[in-house]
């Protein structure tokens, strides 16, 4: 972990210094390729055949979310602004790639237990999003987020760290909501040929 953490922290000083999209581009690439491998750890049996369903389902979902997000709530300037586009397209896409992971888990499982693919399908989504939603339920009467508690210690008014902290929970949701979604319609021809041979 340090030594993961100090290489990124200087790379992602060089990245900050950058004023060129292509960079960046390259670098949101190389975030859902890793995520889509990583989502996929829980069946390695067909990590290869799923994988491009899980890139399009994370690109999608967490694109969609991550431009929402960055050309219309925040309006960065210029639009591919590192210091702020990095690490949102971090917590999207990770938190996309933790709903694909349950969803394909939930849905394997499923499978295997002869559950019609419709069935099946709707419990891996609703499984998937049980920490999403609980998180949503519990974010200030339990616990205090990251990005809120260090805006408040950094000296900003809680108040304008609670309006970011609703647009991340908003954004961690519609990501991972939309990513498995796509994700679970894209792999039905696959898991509907398996329950048929």
């Amino acid at each position: 972990m340090l030594v993961q953490l100090l290489i990124i922290g200087y790379f992602l000083a060089y990245i900050f210094g950058s004023d060129h999209a292509l960079p960046i581009l390259l670098i949101l690439i190389v975030m859902i390729s890793a995520s889509s491998w990583i989502a996929l750890g829980t069946i390695k049996n067909k990590r290869f055949v799923l994988y491009r369903y899980a890139f399009l389902s994370i690109a999608s979902g967490g694109g969609l979310t991550l431009a929402l997000i960055t050309q219309a709530v925040l309006v960065l300037q210029p639009w591919y602004l590192p210091q702020l586009l990095i690490p949102l397209a971090g917590m999207i896409f990770a938190n996309s790639m933790n709903s694909i992971s349950l969803a394909i888990e939930r849905l394997n499982a499923e499978m295997e237990r002869d559950v019609a693919y419709e069935t099946a399908r709707n419990i891996a989504l609703q499984a998937c999003l049980i920490p999403v939603i609980n998180s949503l339920f519990a974010v200030g009467l339990v616990a205090l987020p990251g990005m809120m508690t260090g805006q408040i210690l950094s000296g900003i008014s809680p108040l304008i760290a609670i309006r970011y902290q609703i647009m991340v929970m908003c954004m961690i949701f519609g990501s991972a909501g939309i990513s498995a979604a796509c994700f679970l319609v894209l792999v039905k021809p696959i898991f509907d040929s398996e329950q048929d041979s």
